[in-house]
């Protein structure tokens, strides 16, 4: 009978796609019309991830459905987890979320049992990429109980791929303290190079920055069997810092320089249950009052920028489509035509975001170079 009932929806699926012409309906019938689509598709996800939970095969599940064995995993996954998750199970038979909503609710309610209505409520008035980020930091709340340097030595990963072009990808996970020194070294280089391109009138290589960073990193592998030099050796007058971090188990009284990995912002907030956190320094200077810097600033100083503003800590992201990931400082008036270098001039863009806003800004006309002897704006 579920067979029927569902090939009978299947066929009319097919004569409503056989009918479907965008190009006669209005914007709201348009509108409309995709909600149905839409909700469609989450109901036969609902299907799918508990068909997938009795299969488990994710290589069978992978070759039926079209998908990559990655997104065949994370269906069964999801399929096994609904069987404890009541409340997501019901508004997913129903239509209301999605496979990768599902999926992100059920990972938080593994960690932390009860929070599934909350994310629930989001899920209604919010964007994927909110509940996402409000899951993640349940996750990393429901951890903070255990070591965060044995999570992060198991989180490790390394993987490479070729593309159609033939490029090798190569995608390397490492702890903090690790990663922190090959990206030293790379800003080291790409600083360099982009001072001499300066130097010489020449054009940035690479084109942007993180290409620059990951080209010297490609050309900075094979000198790796060479001993490098001891982190502890640097030269006179050359700046030191480190990242610095809160663990709630270490706080004593008064002033506390900790270091080390950087803290992450669900720890600030623990610590500040009966502390507080008067300042981040780097070098002795006090970032809050860090008023100008450009693409070359030392890796330390990007970290504890990462923290996000005071008192919540929680973080940067996009101030376009809100991604926590990847972002960069952008100027908010072009650089180019003398506009201000320090921070009040400077929000953090995604990649894609940042190419959307520098194509605004050429057709505006706020690309082009004021005339020669033009006032600079002010630092």
């Amino acid at each position: 009978m579920e067979s029927n009932i569902l090939h009978d929806a299947v066929t009319l699926l097919e004569k409503a796609n056989a009918n479907l012409e965008p190009g006669l309906m209005s914007a709201e019938a348009a509108r409309a019309l995709l909600a149905e689509y839409a909700r469609a598709e989450k109901l036969a996800a609902f299907g799918k991830a508990v068909l997938a939970r009795k299969i488990d095969d994710t290589s069978e599940i992978a070759r039926v459905t079209g998908t990559s064995i990655g997104k065949a995993k994370q269906t069964v996954e999801t399929g096994k987890a609904l069987k404890d998750a009541d409340d997501v199970r019901d508004a997913f038979a129903g239509g209301a979320i999605s496979l990768d909503q599902a999926t992100e609710i059920v990972r938080a309610e593994q960690a932390r049992p009860g929070s599934a209505p909350e994310l629930l409520e989001v899920v209604e008035t919010e964007a994927f990429h909110v509940l996402k980020d409000k899951a993640r930091k349940i996750k990393l709340e429901s951890e903070q109980g255990g070591d965060l340097f044995a999570r992060q030595h198991a989180a490790r990963s390394a993987r490479t791929y070729n593309d159609e072009l033939g490029l090798v990808h190569i995608h390397l996970a490492f702890e903090p303290h690790v990663g922190t020194a090959i990206v030293n070294r790379a800003e080291a280089e790409a600083g360099r190079l982009y001072r001499k391109a300066k130097r010489d009138g020449t054009q940035e290589p690479f084109g942007a920055p993180s290409r620059r960073r990951l080209c010297r990193v490609a050309e900075w592998v094979p000198e790796r069997q060479k001993t490098p030099p001891s982190p502890r050796t640097r030269r006179r007058g050359q700046p030191r810092g480190h990242p610095a971090g809160l663990d709630r188990r270490q706080r004593r009284r008064g002033l506390q320089d900790t270091r080390g990995r950087p803290g992450l912002p669900q720890v600030v907030r623990k610590t500040a249950a009966d502390a507080f956190l008067s300042g981040v320094f780097y070098d002795g200077v006090d970032l809050r009052h860090f008023r100008r810097w450009t693409r070359n600033t030392p890796v330390e100083v990007r970290i504890a920028l990462q923290l996000g503003p005071p008192p919540d800590f929680d973080g940067i992201s996009c101030v376009d489509c809100g991604n926590r990931f990847g972002n960069e400082n952008d100027h908010v008036e072009p650089h180019t035509a003398y506009g201000p270098a320090s921070t009040g001039n400077l929000r953090p863009r995604c990649w894609t975001c940042h190419q959307a806003k520098t194509e605004r800004d050429r057709k505006a006309g706020k690309l082009t170079p004021p005339p020669p002897g033009a006032k600079r704006a002010p630092p």
